[in-house]
């Protein structure tokens, strides 16, 4: 068998993670390596095969702009971990907690007296300058001077072996989330391995940040209220706010979802406003507050600066941290670490210079070949430029840009990254790597995440890791000792029975809203789904051509159907075209869309469900040439939305947000019910056999009727399951009294049309129709009365869709909805 490391190269010119210079395997690379020779390729292949499945059923994702293909992108992990002895992450975390802490001085100082400025420590233009700093923050006094509370810094390896930053991640650091999702990914596929080699938890960090700001929120008496404000699932890390909301018992929280009133900042929730005590944010600084900063900023929460000014709230990173992270700024914290903390920088930063000034400048003009510039601000939309890739004309066009604006320009030595072996195929291969680490404020300074997000370039030759340019990652295993029972989640103060509660108090409206969509869009789908794979079942046998037109017709008067062109290209719209919005195709989208605001509140099993419906969803492109494909493709579909009604059912606890997404369902299904019954009681042939026998397929009744009649469908018993049985969940009556003891329990404005029509509906009598049979005139003068009535019912079902909104959503009462209709 070839050995695993064959494929492996260490060169002088780079660190490799596991192998030496001469080949010799590391000390703390040994006993993982002798693990994976024991497991051989077959083996590890099967586990990272597992492992992506792993990631695939947990829905994690990473997006990527600007891409067609990169909206839910899988999230990429390779099956290694990369190793880290304990001695090494020792000097690692001394450094990271100090850089913390200078960085966090320099925001107190730029937002407070300017020391640093004054001095000629940190240059005025680099700071004023920026995007970042944002005036309206100037002077404002933060909890116990804690101006960063979650810092990150990106790590590469020199070709000896050492750390060094570049780049500080100061605004809304992003990864912790997804290292600890790898975590609990990997640990799960080497059990053994992981428990052997004493990995360093990950769980006091976070329970550290739970910690940090409850006690810096400014509560009082209160129980502190956290959030987690998101940008909205559009992010490119929007699986990582929803997991990190649900690990620290934060509601996760859009800028609608908050309010400002009288300086104080509120969470709209279905049973109204609660306080909000702190935010941890992931949104840029700019896009906070639309009356302050950044005023075209549909993201951010009205007033919430003011709200900080006043100290009702804290919010994490606090406003304007942004201006750390420009790269200018490096090169000055030497200097500024010796005078804040009296003591030299333990971690350096990759060597930079700030053309601004003059010495700078002629020094990177000098060393232009080996050098990176790049924008000194956010303002500046350049691309970075490698001097090494231009000749001699770039380079003099450079040179004069530089010395025409040099404050905009910095000069960066390329950062050289590491290499580390992964699992591709079915061997290791080198890649280039380099690592995020995280700090959290705490009582008594910082405490670092033993560990951290290990990226991986996706290219072999790769000079920059990116996971916009489709990097992966690798969980980062710190070697040492560890509690014997390990750490776990705590709660942040103890609860008793004066502290239970049945009902989610923090639901935001939003996610209340989308739950009724959801469930309308579940039952939309299905009845779409139902009647086209009707079309398309007789289309393909072609053995009832009244039918066929019976069903064409209805589809039709629903509109899902188009009504030019020919059928088999009506079917393929109906059925493919995004573009069309009556179509399966764009239901199944918005289907996916409201499921994917209210993840948070899903099950892991309701959303892998809804995981696989998408990956249907998105073969239906592939199935466009074959009908019989697609027909299969109706049925699997059909199978996946009674396994999503199945989990509301049984799946969910009974709360307000439940009881929404099932009225939703009700609404939709009672409506699609009766204007299926109007439309086809006013067809060609209301009482064709074959006709009827899929009108009962289209009301999943196809079984009920059987077993009571074992006899072919007539018209009688048909309707009368159909509409009056109060037993049937796909009968109108049903529905329409399910509904309005719905609305009741939701105390909707009084339904008393629909309780009059449930009352009509219920007291029709069969016999006037089965007397009307003997009589043409007379069955069509029965059959438009009671089409009559359903259409009645339709529009009554979508009128108190309309009102519940307007009460719920919009928060209009009773009589401003009078006012409103």
């Amino acid at each position: 068998m070839p050995d695993l490391l064959d494929a492996l190269t260490p060169s002088p010119a780079t660190w490799h993670e596991m192998l030496a210079v001469d080949g010799s395997v590391r000390p703390h690379w040994q006993e993982l390596l002798a693990h994976l020779q024991r497991s051989g390729p077959q083996q590890l292949t099967q586990r990272q095969a597992l492992l992506n499945r792993q990631l695939r059923e947990n829905g994690v994702t990473y997006n990527i702009y600007a891409d067609p293909d990169g909206a839910d992108r899988p999230w990429e992990l390779d099956l290694l971990p990369q190793v880290i002895p304990a001695a090494e992450w020792d000097v690692l975390a001394r450094g990271i907690a100090q850089r913390a802490q200078v960085l966090n001085g320099v925001l107190a100082d730029i937002y407070g007296p300017q020391q640093l400025i004054a001095e000629g420590l940190l240059p005025a233009e680099l700071v004023f300058g920026h995007n970042n700093f944002l005036w309206p923050c100037q002077g404002i006094e933060v909890p116990q001077q804690t101006w960063l509370h979650v810092y990150a810094a990106d790590l590469a390896r020199s070709p000896d072996g050492r750390w060094w930053v570049t780049a500080d991640r100061t605004q809304a650091p992003s990864g912790a989330g997804y290292a600890l999702e790898n975590r609990t990914v990997v640990s799960r596929a080497f059990p053994e391995l992981y428990r052997d080699l004493h990995v360093q938890h990950l769980a006091g960090f976070f329970r550290t940040l739970q910690q940090s700001l409850a006690r810096l929120a400014p509560s009082g008496r209160e129980t502190p209220l956290v959030v987690l404000l998101t940008p909205g699932r559009f992010n490119e890390s929007w699986f990582e706010h929803l997991f990190l909301a649900r690990q620290l018992d934060y509601p996760l929280v859009e800028g609608c979802d908050l309010t400002v009133r009288d300086g104080t900042v509120y969470l709209k929730t279905l049973s109204g406003l609660r306080r909000v005590h702190a935010i941890l944010r992931r949104l840029d600084d700019d896009f906070c507050d639309p009356l302050e900063l950044r005023t075209d900023s549909a993201l951010g929460v009205p007033g919430l600066l003011d709200a900080v000014r006043q100290g009702r709230v804290l919010v994490a990173n606090a406003l304007g941290s942004g201006v750390l992270e420009s790269p200018g700024l490096p090169g000055f914290l030497p200097a500024i670490n010796e005078r804040l903390l009296g003591e030299p920088l333990i971690l350096p930063s990759i060597a930079s210079w700030w053309c601004g000034e003059p010495a700078a400048l002629e020094q990177a003009l000098e060393k232009m070949p080996d050098l990176l510039f790049k924008p000194a601000f956010p303002s500046q939309s350049f691309q970075p430029l490698l001097g090494r890739d231009l000749d001699d004309a770039q380079r003099q066009a450079l040179a004069k840009r530089l010395r025409a604006r040099p404050y905009a320009y910095v000069a960066q030595e390329l950062a050289q990254l590491s290499q580390a072996p992964v699992w591709q195929g079915a061997r290791l291969e080198d890649r280039p790597v380099g690592m995020r680490v995280y700090a959290v404020a705490d009582a008594d300074g910082w405490r670092v995440l033993p560990g951290g997000l290990t990226r991986v370039a996706a290219q072999a030759d790769a000079e920059v890791v990116s996971m916009q340019r489709g990097g992966a990652s690798k969980d980062t295993w710190v070697l040492g000792e560890r509690p014997a029972r390990g750490e776990q989640w705590q709660v942040s103060r103890s609860l008793g029975v004066a502290d239970l509660v049945r009902a989610d108090p923090y639901l935001p409206s939003r996610v209340v809203e989308n739950l009724f969509w959801f469930g309308r869009y579940c039952e939309r789908c299905d009845t779409s789904a139902r009647l086209l794979r009707i079309l398309l079942g007789r289309y393909l046998d072609g053995d009832s051509p009244q039918a066929l037109e019976a069903a064409v017709q209805l589809a039709e008067e629903l509109e899902l159907l188009p009504k030019q062109g020919t059928l088999d290209t009506r079917l393929r719209t109906a059925l493919l075209d995004p573009n069309w919005g009556f179509s399966l195709r764009a239901n199944l989208q918005r289907l996916q869309w409201a499921a994917a605001q209210v993840r948070g509140t899903l099950s892991r099993e309701n959303w892998q469900a809804l995981s696989e419906l998408q990956r249907e969803a998105q073969r239906l492109d592939d199935l466009s040439a074959d009908f019989t494909e697609l027909l299969d493709f109706l049925n699997r579909l059909i199978l996946s939305m009674a396994a999503l009604s199945g989990f509301a059912m049984d799946d969910m606890t009974r709360d307000e947000g439940w009881r929404f997404l099932l009225t939703g369902r009700r609404i939709e299904r009672l409506h699609a019910l009766s204007s299926s019954l109007a439309g086809f009681l006013r067809g060609p042939a209301p009482s064709d056999q074959a006709g009827l026998e899929w009108l009962l397929e289209l009301a999943n009744s196809s079984i009920t009727y059987r077993s009571r009649y074992l006899a072919v469908a007539q018209l009688v018993p048909a309707l009368d399951l159909l509409l009056l049985d109060e037993q049937n969940p796909h009968g109108v009556l049903f529905q329409l009294r399910s509904l309005l003891r719905s609305l009741e329990r939701l105390r909707s404005p009084a339904e008393a049309e629909l309780g009059e029509l449930a009352e009509r509906l219920k007291h029709f009598d069969l016999r006037s129709l089965e007397a009307s049979l003997f009589g043409e005139a007379s069955l069509t003068a029965v059959l438009e009365g009671l089409a009559a009535m359903l259409e009645r019912i339709a529009a009554g079902a979508e009128a108190a869709a309309e009102r519940l909104a307007l009460r719920h959503f919009a928060h209009v009462d009773v009589s401003q909805q009078t006012v409103s209709a």
